[in-house]
């Protein structure tokens, strides 16, 4: 049986997981400190993380490359679903619950892995020429962008929607496109940005960038950068890091981790898991280096490395109150589930990619 074959241990990436163990540790023990009924959830969370690992990692994703389309058109029509029937939970339509369970889902979680492996597929398909993609070729690429970023910029979630058209973008950045091409979209961006925020920009966003320009943040961002400078160098002692302990601090366990983090471990702290993120994310996006003419795992590894960096330069940002406040978790160290279990389900398509790579190698062409 090929799952026992010598070649797949010796090509699975490693350095990936050492990287993100310590990721998980640290945000682990943060999450006990304060609640250890959060943390024995987290740690069913990493539990089935490890299983859906596993149960991923074995799927013929190569020999099966051709259903990646009709799995994003499955993405595509659960997003319009939430149009229609979607759960609405504090003024937003992003859930669907679904059917004889007490459970809902989110199609835009559940949607990233298969947009990044839907571009992937489709840059394999249309490679680009020496000169970087055209028109033609980029507007083919726009439409299975642009469409999953409209549906979720409606529901409203703005912060995915954004992440996923930088993702999608960034890969094509990646890939090559004609530097005509950007030039123009800059150029239409900064002539259109009024037009965007007078007309196509909701009210409770414009609100979050009117607080964000304003001279005083929000109360959020406050208790955020008292609880950054309250750690100093070096951090507190658990007992001694006020802003946690005494519950100033909001959501300190998901969307503002980074400031607990950094009360409790200082300026050295957060460098260090800074330089951890960077060096995950360079080691993805290194991928395009040595698997040069596989555009499948070029533009996945490429896809994650973006994914993770936007997440994390965007909660960074918010939580230090350089950033508008959004919902985006710090990748693998915010408390959820469905955040973390997603992140997971990215690693080990690419770790499938890589370990199976000589196995089942694509072949669009192929007779039988």
């Amino acid at each position: 049986m090929h799952l026992i074959d010598k070649r797949i241990i010796s090509h699975f990436d490693y350095l990936m997981i050492i990287f993100i163990l310590p990721l998980v540790l640290l945000s682990y023990n943060l999450i006990s400190e304060t609640n250890t009924t959060l943390a024995n959830k987290q740690l069913i969370y990493y539990s089935l993380s490890i299983a859906v690992f596993l149960f991923v990692f074995i799927l013929p994703i190569r020999r099966n490359i051709r259903l990646i389309p009709f799995l994003y058109w499955i993405g595509i029509f659960l997003l319009l679903a939430v149009e229609f029937w979607g759960v609405t939970k504090l003024g937003a339509k992003r859930w669907l619950s679904l059917p004889f369970m007490s459970m809902t889902i989110q199609p835009s979680e559940l949607f990233k892995p298969i947009f990044i492996i839907m571009i992937g597929y489709l840059i394999q398909n249309r490679q680009p020429d020496d000169g970087g993609y055209k028109l033609k070729d980029f507007i083919y690429f726009s439409f299975y962008i642009l469409l999953p970023f409209l549906l979720i910029a409606k529901e409203p979630d703005l912060g995915t929607a954004l992440v996923l058209l930088l993702v999608g973008y960034g890969i094509l950045f990646i890939i090559g496109v004609n530097w005509k091409i950007w030039a123009t979209i800059i150029l239409i961006i900064g002539l259109a940005s009024p037009f965007i925020y007078t007309y196509l920009i909701k009210d409770y966003q414009k609100k979050r960038i009117k607080d964000f320009l304003s001279e005083k943040p929000s109360y959020q961002v406050q208790q955020s950068i008292i609880a950054i400078g309250n750690g100093g160098l070096v951090g507190k002692e658990a007992e001694d890091a006020t802003q946690t302990q005494l519950k100033f601090l909001p959501i300190a366990t998901s969307d503002f981790i980074f400031a607990f983090f950094v009360e409790r471990y200082g300026f050295l702290g957060a460098f260090g898991l800074i330089i951890v993120y960077a060096l995950l994310i360079l080691h993805l996006l290194s991928l395009n280096y040595y698997f040069y003419d596989d555009y499948v795992i070029r533009s996945f590894a490429s896809g994650l490395g973006l994914l993770i960096f936007f997440n994390m330069s965007v909660n960074i940002l918010m939580v230090i109150g350089y950033a508008p406040v959004v919902g985006l978790p710090l990748p693998l160290f915010s408390y959820g589930g469905s955040s973390f279990i997603n992140f997971i389900v990215l690693f080990a398509i690419l770790e499938n990619l890589l370990a199976f790579r000589f196995m089942d190698m694509y072949n669009f062409e192929r007779r039988l």
